[in-house]
Parts: structure tokens; sequence; C-alpha cells
């Protein structure tokens, strides 16, 4: 009673994995990125700890 399901999102993905393995030795290597745009991501995960930190400023419903 085994049946053989293959949805259309696991051919997407199977076609992306694959693309993903192919493309990079037939694309020509990229030039590095600005140095002011390798500080984005840093800048962004320190944004979100410090928003992970800070109290929060909603009041207290306890009863």
């Amino acid at each position: 009673m085994f049946r053989c399901y293959f949805s259309r999102s696991a051919f997407i993905m199977v076609v992306f994995t694959a693309s993903l393995l192919v493309m990079p030795p037939l694309l020509p290597p990229l030039p590095p990125p600005p140095t002011v745009l390798l500080f984005v991501p840093v800048i962004i995960m320190s944004f979100l700890v410090f928003m992970a930190f800070i109290p929060s400023q909603m009041p207290e419903f306890s009863p």
C-alpha cells in the first residue's frame, strides 16, 4: 500500500538544489562587495540583539 508521492514543490526543490550544484562552476567569479556592505549583516544582528535585551515599555495587566 506504499504510494510514491512526489509533489510539484518537491520537484522545484530538487531542481533548485541541482542548479546550486551545477551553476557555480559555470559562472565567472564575482568581485568582492564594497567594505561598507560587509557591515550590513553585523549592524542588523547588533540591532536585533539590542532589541532583544531592552525592557518592554508595555504596562503589566496582572490582576
